[in-house]
């Protein structure tokens, strides 16, 4: 028994590296090996500890989640997401976070499944209906995710998620051939509305450019600053949302100019980047 434990020794050490530094998260469906990031200021660590004292916790595996989620550690949030529906099989909330971090892993039928039971056993959580409307859109049912956008617009919390809402719900009524609806979505969106600052002023601009009242030109964000997250972030959900709208208006060829510039970055866990590359992916292109 000694002898085996010594043995195992250097196997530990060498797990208990690995930990601390980037792990493999996912092979994307263009062939990009994406990592997390390094748990420098110790959040997995602290929300570890504090499970420890409560392993049976649902409350603290979620914040687990949260914290191994905030360093990109998603493929080990989904499976604190699984610890926690174990112990309550019907949560809707750990649902929904499983659902939502599942995405970014690139399994959007998991991520569905998860999404339309979080919904069926609470249909008042506006998350659960934008991340289904998500994993359908990226799947190509863009006539169910038209549904799930849609109706989230009518749950949503405030001004700001109703218009990051319609932005979705106007491109996946688009994508889905349902012009009467998408232009019924727009119209909630008045010419006297103010949208708050922050990223949803991104997905307001997007709103106004399909309205007619904004130029691509106007709103089209400036290049990525390398290494600068933020900027990233920007780049991509805008130049998604323009590269979409080229796209279901018949010029495939700004559209792909626009998805092929975001998955040059690195920020791979956006859904513009997300979208970008299931464009591309579906396009047969790189």
């Amino acid at each position: 028994m000694l002898q085996r434990s010594l043995l195992s020794l250097p196997i530990l050490a060498s797990l208990l590296c690995a930990a601390d530094g980037p792990l493999l998260e996912v092979t994307s469906p263009l062939g990009t090996k994406f990592y997390s990031k390094p748990d420098e200021k110790g959040v997995v660590a602290a929300a570890e500890k504090a499970l420890a004292a409560d392993p049976k916790n649902v409350k603290l595996l979620l914040k687990l989640a949260q914290a191994q989620n905030s360093v990109q550690q998603i493929k080990e949030a989904v499976q604190t997401c699984t610890r926690a529906l174990a112990l309550e099989p019907e949560n809707a909330e750990v649902l929904v976070e499983r659902g939502h971090r599942q995405l970014p892993l690139r399994q959007f039928a998991r991520a569905r499944d998860d999404l339309k039971r979080a919904a069926a056993l609470d249909p008042t959580i506006s998350d659960a209906y934008y991340h289904l409307g998500l994993a359908n859109y990226f799947l190509g049912d863009f006539g169910p995710a038209a549904d799930a956008f849609c109706k989230g617009t009518a749950l949503a919390k405030d001004q700001d998620s109703m218009v990051n809402f319609t932005n979705w719900c106007y491109a996946a009524s688009r994508r889905a051939g349902r012009k009467e609806e998408a232009a019924a979505a727009l119209a909630k969106v008045g010419p006297d509305m103010k949208s708050n600052e922050g990223h949803t002023q991104f997905y307001f601009n997007l709103v106004r450019l399909f309205q007619g009242s904004r130029t691509e030109a106007e709103i089209a964000p400036p290049p990525p600053t390398p290494g600068d997250d933020e900027s990233e972030l920007i780049f991509d959900t805008v130049g998604y949302g323009i590269g979409n709208w080229h796209l279901y208006n018949g010029d495939s060829a700004k559209a792909t100019d626009y998805f092929q510039r975001i998955v040059k970055g690195h920020v791979w866990y956006t859904w513009g980047f997300i979208g970008s590359e299931t464009e591309l992916a579906r396009m047969g292109k790189k």
